[in-house]
């Protein structure tokens, strides 16, 4: 993106951000102005950027204990194994952090209507399953901050609703905050910040 482009920008070419947890924030912007990368940025899967990007004051902490115990992140392709089933793609991520029981795994696939898919190949999906399956996976971690880059576009208004409930009883129980980005603001979510890109 040109300079002129992000000339208005909420993010770009400021010299500091600062998000706080417990906070929950709103980035919009058109497709193509930079929502994803963004949220790579941070999550540290691109360095494609000018900058530097701290976590309580520490500048390069380990991506690898980030990813375990500060960041926990939705991505718009979902990011998950087609070859394994509903059930084994969730438990890949809790064998990990050992963060929630068999049980409580359950509790949300039933609340996501996904019971009878547990254990159904992801390829066999349909891209809103495949969506509710990689929230649930994001949400069996422990994180400071939740990453969700478009994270309801192929759901309908009852399965957002739903998911907005579950992710918010999660920001509670961990005192997180959220980072979402989206075309618009129409979500359930209560944002203390709405930022522009």
């Amino acid at each position: 993106m040109s300079e002129l482009e992000i000339s208005g920008s909420d993010i770009y070419l400021h010299n500091e951000i600062v998000f706080e947890k417990g906070n929950k924030y709103l980035f919009k912007a058109n497709s193509g102005h930079g929502k994803s990368s963004i949220l790579n940025f941070i999550y540290g899967s691109n360095k494609n950027f000018n900058g530097k990007i701290s976590f309580e004051g520490v500048e390069n902490t380990s991506v690898i204990f980030l990813r375990r115990t500060k960041l926990a992140y939705v991505f718009q392709d979902f990011k998950l194994f087609t070859s394994l089933t509903l059930w084994e793609n969730i438990k890949i991520k809790n064998n990990l952090t050992e963060y929630k029981t068999d049980e409580q795994i359950l509790i949300l696939i039933e609340k996501l209507g996904l019971l009878h898919k547990k254990d159904q190949l992801v390829e066999t999906l349909s891209l809103g399953q495949r969506q509710r399956v990689s929230i649930i996976r994001a949400l069996c971690q422990p994180f400071d901050f939740l990453l969700l880059d478009e994270p309801f576009s192929h759901l309908d208004e009852d399965n957002i609703r739903i998911l907005t409930d579950i992710i918010n009883e999660e920001l509670e129980i961990q005192n997180s905050g959220l980072i979402l980005t989206t075309l618009n603001n129409e979500y359930l979510f209560q944002y203390d910040k709405i930022l522009n890109l």
